[in-house]
């Protein structure tokens, strides 16, 4: 028996998001980026293997990560953040796995990123995923 793999995880995550129709990128902006500048990019912590009893069978996993809203104002950005919370809890599919809803765990208000230009606004959302075998 393996232990459980991060990289399934993420890719289970992308999917549940672009289900919604999200352009999504993995740990950075989509390439391209869309016209609309309405995206979400998904950071994926490593997680942990966890055991599942006294036998010590690392067969559970769980994970924080982060689903960033992106728009080019405010309200555009709270509009891909509500299609983030939409797909993720319609749930999230990992082959072999049994997994839990993802579990969202906050984050700071929206912020506009004057570094670009024209500026974006942009929210981080973070949420925690567990699975079992």
């Amino acid at each position: 028996m393996s232990t459980p793999a991060v990289l399934p995880h993420r890719d289970g995550i992308v999917a549940a998001l672009e289900a919604v129709n999200l352009v999504v990128g993995r740990g950075a902006a989509p390439d391209p980026v869309p016209a609309s500048r309405m995206y979400a990019v998904v950071y994926m912590s490593p997680g942990r293997s966890v055991s599942e009893s006294l036998a010590d069978l690392r067969t559970n996993f769980d994970a924080l990560f982060q689903v960033t809203a992106v728009g080019p104002d405010e309200e555009r950005c709270l509009w891909v953040a509500d299609r983030v919370r939409a797909g993720l809890h319609a749930g999230v599919t990992v082959e072999g796995r049994a997994v839990w809803r993802p579990e969202e765990i906050g984050g700071p208000p929206v912020i506009r990123d004057d570094d670009v230009s024209p500026p974006l606004f942009f929210l981080p959302i973070q949420f925690m995923i567990r699975s079992t075998s």
